[in-house]
């Protein structure tokens, strides 16, 4: 059901660095009728939906109490993208829990910005 997401960020030099050391990846930056993104890479069909950081001033603001994004932890363990979550100053909020057997391994933090976002892994 999701066709895309967007993370407010209000420093996105730092929010940039602790998502691609979280997840190991390269963000790409640009500009968009004057708001600021950085995306996050496409993955294949059927792998989830595209999204990125946002930083837009009052129009986005950054929540731990808000809509909660399950982010994929294509190392296969949340334990993997946890363990750097801390290391890039963000907050474990929740350890790997197992959802069920059937759905896999949850996990939740708090990024630099004070978003909450969960992990999953199966």
């Amino acid at each position: 059901m999701v066709g895309w997401f967007e993370i407010p960020a209000t420093d996105m030099d730092r929010a940039i660095r602790f998502y691609e050391a979280v997840f190991d990846v390269k963000m790409t930056r640009q500009e968009l009728g004057g708001i600021d993104m950085a995306f996050f890479p496409m993955v294949e069909k059927g792998m989830g939906s595209g999204g990125g950081l946002v930083n837009s001033g009052s129009n986005y603001k950054a929540s731990p109490d808000g809509i909660l994004i399950y982010m994929t932890a294509f190392s296969g363990d949340v334990s993997t993208e946890l363990d750097r979550v801390v290391k890039a100053g963000g907050t474990a909020l929740m350890p790997k829990t197992q959802i069920s057997p059937e759905i896999g391994y949850m996990a939740l933090f708090l990024d630099t910005e004070g978003n909450r976002i969960a992990l999953h892994s199966r």
